[in-house]
């Protein structure tokens, strides 16, 4: 009962303060940057699932985690993915726009493409699934939210701009306690499978970031948006992941299966894209001052 209210709540709030970092604009930068809008949402919602189908095939992943991981790639990006953007010196209003098109639209695509994955993966094993309900589902805690989110900057920006960054805190604290939580409830499934997960979800990451990257650069994009591109594209909001798959499967003893890839894909963005990040931020200091 804990997790089948904390989790959605913690969900909701998340992206709720993601709303409150947005403004009309963000959505307006769309036709303002149709090329590299493009190339970022179509690297995001159609490329990211390809690749995620690709690494599981790779790999081998059992049924549950090959769902997972593809529930995790049909994830809008979050305010992570904002921030390590502006860490870069990437495009970081280019990034707000992604981030704010795409959680909506994945109001419609997980759905779609969770159900998809559910019945190609499990086969007779598949839990039924509506997709409508899911759709509704994933309306109700980050649509909603986000909206509600914009709706407050607009109406209300001294009390935005007051309580933001302590949105913002108690988000990653609210990201941090999910990410665990699911480790933790799922800890036995989670070290049998480490050693072909753990390199799966690396794998897909350092893919995504190097695709991104060279897909901005193919379509003549400048440095920061095809960094805002990169980072656009490999980061994923692990929230979304976790209590997608905990709304499909159930578990009344903690956190779902279908969870756990999510879970995992918390911690090692960090531990992997982080660094990259940082390499390249100090490489386009150094490039710059030579200069």
């Amino acid at each position: 009962m804990l997790i089948d209210v904390v989790l959605p709540l913690s969900l909701v709030f998340i992206m709720f303060s993601l709303g409150l970092g947005l403004t009309t604009n963000d959505f307006k930068n769309v036709a303002r940057q149709p090329k590299a809008f493009a190339v970022g949402v179509i690297n995001q919602m159609i490329l990211l699932p390809l690749v995620a189908f690709g690494v599981i095939a790779l790999f081998g992943l059992s049924k549950e985690m090959a769902v997972g991981l593809m529930i995790l790639s049909c994830s809008p990006g979050g305010v992570t993915s904002n921030i390590i953007t502006k860490l870069a010196k990437g495009d970081t209003a280019l990034s707000i726009s992604y981030t704010a098109v795409v959680s909506v639209a994945s109001v419609l695509t997980l759905p779609l493409i969770t159900g998809f994955s559910i019945h190609y993966f499990m086969g007779s094993e598949a839990q039924p699934i509506n997709v409508l309900s899911l759709g509704i589902a994933m309306f109700l805690i980050t649509a909603i939210p986000v909206a509600l989110g914009l709706l407050v900057h607009h109406k209300a920006e001294n009390f935005t701009r007051s309580f933001e960054p302590k949105a913002s805190k108690i988000s990653a604290i609210l990201f941090v306690l999910v990410v665990v939580g699911a480790l933790v409830s799922e800890w036995d499934t989670f070290i049998n499978n480490v050693f072909i997960l753990g390199p799966s979800i690396v794998t897909l990451i350092i893919a995504m970031l190097l695709l991104g990257y060279g897909s901005a650069h193919l379509f003549k994009m400048s440095e920061a948006q095809s960094v805002s591109v990169a980072i656009a594209t490999g980061i994923q909001n692990a929230t979304v992941g976790i209590t997608v798959g905990n709304l499909i499967l159930p578990d009344s003893d903690g956190l779902s299966m279908l969870s756990l890839p999510s879970a995992v894909y918390g911690i090692l963005m960090y531990l992997v894209a982080l660094p990259i990040v940082f390499a390249y931020a100090r490489w386009i200091r150094v490039k710059l001052s030579s200069e």
